[in-house]
């Protein structure tokens, strides 16, 4: 009689209906967008693997991407087979083109084709990013031409692109469109690399110097997140933006950030992001952000009833 009990219990313990009542025992994690407040104006989520949008806010909202322009062009040269060990020389021409804004790189100094390229990933350096573009066959003109070529062959329908660096707030897109970005660039090997380097040395010659650089994005530069592909942005127009690919338990994710308020605020965004996805709260903001984005959110909605007017 006691080996029957035995067996009976075993049996029961092990059929289907106790263990889907075990599994049941866990609770699974509700993601309701409005547990997930953001300091970035517009944003978007998505799963890499399956293409599943995880979540977005304003994601068609159209606005300057500052440096973010530099992923595409960064596609642009790499599609071009132009040689990445070509040295290529830093002229007045690039000085002009970005305005004289600030740069440590010399005029006339020379640099590899990839070592330019690097710095303008991972260290946004807006000279490196002008001279890709007047180096390339046709020149700037060329070049920027061959970026909207892109993006229209890429589906991204509101974005447009004026030059290389991405200090024209002309330069703009959308959360929607920069998910589009962010997953082709992901898939070519060194713009993986190039964006993800934490630190470098560049070694320049005639003269010969050399300038460290540091990566723009803290998650990379101090290797908290395993990030795959990121890049960062500013404007005055545009606020903080950041783009990346990265690894969240086990899930390969698209990060999309743009016109966030406060200097650190992508990245306490992309923390936010993290939380909510594991717990389904993403915690709260800061008052001056919370404001910032309904000043914002107004001036959109404002400019496109203007629109329909018109």
């Amino acid at each position: 009689m006691k080996r029957i009990m035995i067996t009976l219990f075993l049996s029961l313990l092990l059929s289907p209906a106790m263990a889907a009542g075990a599994a049941s025992d866990k609770p699974k994690t509700t993601l309701n967008p409005a547990n997930l407040q953001l300091a970035s104006v517009s944003a978007m989520v998505v799963d890499a693997d399956s293409g599943e949008v995880l979540y977005q806010k304003y994601a068609d909202i159209v606005k300057p991407i500052a440096s973010l322009t530099k992923v595409m062009t960064a596609m642009v040269v790499l599609d071009s087979k132009q040689s990445l060990r070509e040295v290529i020389r830093f002229s007045q021409a690039d000085r002009k083109a970005i305005n004289n804004y600030f740069s440590r790189i010399r005029v006339d100094s020379e640099l590899p084709r990839g070592e330019v390229l690097r710095l303008a990933l991972m260290s946004s350096e807006n000279l490196a990013a002008a001279s890709l573009g007047r180096n390339y066959p046709g020149g700037m003109s060329a070049f920027v031409t061959k970026m909207n070529a892109k993006a229209k062959a890429l589906g991204m329908k509101n974005s447009h692109f004026v030059d290389s660096s991405g200090l024209s707030h002309h330069n703009v897109s959308t959360a929607a469109d920069m998910a589009k970005l962010i997953a082709a660039a992901a898939k070519y090997p060194v713009i993986a690399e190039y964006s993800t380097t934490a630190t470098h040395t560049a070694n320049f010659r005639r003269p010969s110097y050399r300038l460290a650089y540091v990566n723009t994005n803290q998650l990379v530069r101090y290797k908290r997140w395993d990030v795959g592909m990121s890049k960062t942005g500013y404007l005055n127009e545009a606020g903080r933006c950041l783009v990346m690919k990265a690894e969240v338990d086990g899930k390969s994710l698209l990060f999309v950030m743009l016109d966030s308020f406060g200097k650190t605020s992508p990245i306490g965004d992309a923390g936010r992001i993290k939380r909510w996805l594991a717990s389904g709260k993403g915690g709260n903001i800061a008052s001056s952000a919370q404001l910032y984005q309904k000043q914002k959110v107004a001036e959109y909605l404002a400019e496109r009833a203007t629109a329909s007017i018109r």
